[in-house]
């Protein structure tokens, strides 16, 4: 164990602010860096400085008509979720209208644009290696609000835009915006291509009263990260452990979630998010019903653990078990196993929780 993961191992998890240094910090729905761009809000609630050079990760928030013309990051893999509302999406040469639960990736060089079609929409995005957000950074305006503006105060020009992207290896492509296709994606390739997936499609793992669903797989994305929806009801602790390698972020989609980090417990709920680095000794509970918890894990050492505790299933909803499970618990029997072959110290027991799963 190196003296870095030692002092993350002791790191009390910051609350509501960017740390700037790769420790354990929770970040409260509407919380983060905020800039205005274009009549949208770039709320940033990971930086490459926070990180460690991994990723970074911002919510993106705007009205009907609000959008982003064509542009491609030259060295960032980048993934996108609807949260709320309507996008129309033109991704390389195809178009899709997009709605909560749809998401789509974005390798280096694909031109991508966006156009919000509801009056309060939302995305979550996040791009590896980090540093994709420094355009922003120095493209938008730094505002202290929390919602989108009524009426944009701040629009770039496209000079302005070259000024800042070229720098940063940012290209602003002349392309059609194509018609919107209802083909339905329903399935991730196999290599580094742009795609979309609905709401409800990828890989899905089954599991007693929950389901894993990959987004993204470290093969779609470089192997910079992976991206794992888990859907469930109420559930307990798994044993307290930590990882060496790889860093783990946890973002409340719906529901409840406990996170154990450090000896905190803090709870998650939507839009929250809870970062964990290499060295923080962690596990978490759901603690309500129809609980969504996206896992977006870099780079990808840990993405096989998945398949040792959970069933390939062509299902798309969960069972509904009444009695509370564990959500990521090995058997027994594999648990020593896989501590020798993948990213995974435990520590000791679950942790005793300072509030009840009361549901």
């Amino acid at each position: 164990m190196t003296s870095d993961l030692e002092a993350v191992h002791n790191f009390t998890p910051l609350r509501n602010q960017l740390p700037g240094a790769p420790v354990p910090y929770y970040v409260a729905n509407g919380e983060g860096e905020r800039y205005e761009v274009d009549g949208q809000l770039w709320t940033i609630i990971a930086r490459t400085q926070d990180t460690g050079g991994l990723f970074d990760a911002a919510y993106i928030s705007g009205g009907r008509g609000a959008a982003t013309g064509y542009h491609a990051h030259r060295d960032h893999q980048r993934s996108f979720m609807v949260v709320k509302g309507r996008v129309q999406v033109w991704l390389g040469g195809e178009s899709r209208v997009l709605v909560p639960g749809d998401s789509f990736t974005v390798p280096p060089g694909t031109p991508l644009a966006y156009r919000m079609l509801a009056h309060h929409t939302r995305m979550l995005t996040w791009s590896a290696p980090g540093g994709a957000l420094a355009y922003i950074q120095r493209l938008g305006s730094p505002v202290d609000s929390h919602i989108h503006p009524n009426r944009p105060d701040h629009s770039s020009s496209p000079a302005h835009r070259a000024e800042i992207g070229t720098p940063l290896g940012i290209t602003f492509p002349d392309l059609e915006e194509v018609e919107a296709s209802l083909e339905w994606d329903a399935r991730l390739p196999a290599g580094i291509e742009p795609y979309f997936l609905r709401a409800g499609e990828g890989d899905r793992l089954a599991y007693p009263s929950g389901l894993h669903t990959y987004l993204s797989r470290g093969s779609n994305t470089q192997h910079h990260y992976f991206a794992l929806l888990s859907q469930g009801g109420p559930s307990e602790y798994f044993a307290r452990h930590f990882h060496r390698e790889h860093t783990e972020n946890f973002l409340c989609l719906s529901g409840r979630i406990w996170l154990h980090a450090n000896g905190e417990d803090i709870l998650l709920t939507p839009g929250d998010f809870l970062h964990a680095p290499a060295g923080t000794i962690h596990t978490f509970a759901f603690d309500s019903h129809h609980t969504e918890m996206l896992g977006i894990l870099a780079p990808d050492v840990f993405e096989p653990f998945f398949g040792h505790i959970a069933d390939p299933t062509t299902d798309h909803v969960y069972s509904d078990d009444t009695s509370p499970t564990v959500v990521g618990a090995p058997p027994a029997s594999e648990l020593q196993k896989l501590q020798e072959e993948l990213d995974l110290v435990i520590v000791g027991p679950p942790p005793k929780r300072t509030a009840g799963l009361d549901i």
